[in-house]
């Protein structure tokens, strides 16, 4: 069996119907996970939302995130203000790939209007899949600190 993790999920109003699809699907991988935005269409700011999971990472309540706008940039630009964070915005199986081996990155972001479902569903799928590689990467992630 895949090892499996503890996953905070969040989202903006603009995030919502793949957020949900994705819960489903981390689930069915046999993963945990952490619901921490809101199910309800209310406009919300994103940034509001990226602390949560933020704080998940931070206090080992979660192995990684899932952040979810409409177009994902907001979000990911909120989410690595913060120290420790390395949130990468994927759009395709092999960026989410990278961003696990050159960046070690902690947090998975999306954008439900310019990703279909089964795209997302690729980028989780290979997220929780891919180990950091270590070496040259780590002095470079090392100066992100």
């Amino acid at each position: 069996m895949a090892q499996s993790y503890r996953i905070a999920f969040s989202n903006d109003h603009g995030g919502i119907d793949l957020k949900k699809h994705l819960i489903e699907h981390a689930m069915a991988m046999g993963h945990e996970v952490l619901n921490l935005g809101p199910d309800e269409t209310i406009p919300i700011d994103y940034p509001d939302v990226v602390q949560p999971v933020c704080e998940a990472l931070y206090k080992s309540r979660a192995d990684y995130g899932v952040l979810i706008c409409g177009s994902g940039i907001g979000i990911s630009i909120a989410a690595n203000r913060r120290s420790g964070i390395r949130a990468a915005l994927c759009n395709h199986h092999l960026m989410a790939k990278l961003a696990r081996q050159h960046n070690d990155a902690n947090i998975l972001v999306l954008g439900q209007r310019l990703t279909t479902f089964d795209v997302a569903q690729d980028c989780l799928e290979v997220f929780l899949t891919t180990d950091f590689e270590g070496g040259r990467h780590l002095r470079r992630v090392e100066k992100l600190k």
